[in-house]
């Protein structure tokens, strides 16, 4: 049986720090990773075409993304899983009704249903990226992985009570998930270590956020960011310093992979 090890890392806030930088130590770390023989992944709700460009600085070609709905190791699809038709058009219709806007993904690009709004507009802005394109019909013809919610904490539990087909995630205090049913990192960890041999307690995985918890508890590690949510330290095996003070590299040291 393979004895290879692979670690998994979440993109925002474990990868990237606040300013959406790589950390000097966790570029040094993940290439003596690479250079040790042990696998380095991605494990992101991020759309593929969202972290391009870090795939490729990085050297990574074996990625978990929309919270395992798209798991890709080098050019072969080792799962897709996209969310059923009728249900985001009944999502889209309700929420329309209640004014909140949503944003649609696949593997290429998002599209929005609503050409300006402000929760739209905060939500990017604070990832970083530019507002998406306008085509309220993109959903219609295409395989989606994920969709976007907009609306605040205070109006989501209709929406969960409604639709227990589908799970919804806030990653934003203007934004939700919304993913297949059962959808996690961790159903796309389990595929993936599947598709290559590994064993799950050779398996790691980094996070900070709420999306991460399924991942962590999976991993035959898990490690918490010292920024994470105190719900995901809770389910870690072991707990690393902030992205911003070196975490990654520490982690790694309390896991003793450098």
């Amino acid at each position: 049986m393979n004895n290879e090890k692979i670690v998994f890392f979440d993109i925002d806030g474990t990868l990237l720090d606040h300013e959406k930088q790589i950390p000097a130590s966790t570029r040094a770390s993940l290439k003596e990773l690479t250079n040790n023989g042990i696998h380095v992944a991605i494990a992101t709700g991020r759309a593929p075409f969202m972290f391009t460009d870090l795939r490729e600085d990085l050297g990574i070609d074996t990625f978990i993304s929309f919270n395992g709905q798209y798991v890709m190791h080098n050019e072969d699809i080792v799962l897709t899983n996209p969310l059923s038709k009728e249900e985001i058009t009944s999502l889209e219709e309700a929420a329309k009704e209640k004014g909140h806007p949503m944003v649609f993904l696949d593997h290429e690009a998002m599209m929005s249903n609503h050409d300006q709004h402000s929760h739209i507009i905060r939500s990017m802005d604070d990832l970083k990226m530019h507002y998406p394109g306008f085509d309220p019909s993109y959903y219609h013809s295409r395989d989606i992985y994920q969709a976007l919610l907009f609306c605040e904490s205070k109006e989501e539990a209709n929406y969960r009570n409604s639709y227990g087909n589908l799970d919804f995630i806030r990653w934003h205090d203007f934004s939700m998930d919304v993913i297949p049913p059962g959808g996690s990192k961790a159903r796309g960890i389990e595929a993936m270590i599947k598709h290559l041999g590994f064993k799950r307690e050779n398996t790691y995985a980094f996070g900070d956020a709420l999306n991460d918890i399924e991942m962590l508890q999976f991993a035959g590690t898990g490690i918490a960011m010292g920024n994470a949510y105190n719900e995901v330290k809770k389910v870690a095996d072991l707990i690393t310093d902030p992205v911003d003070q070196n975490g990654i590299q520490k982690g790694l040291q309390k896991a003793g992979l450098l």
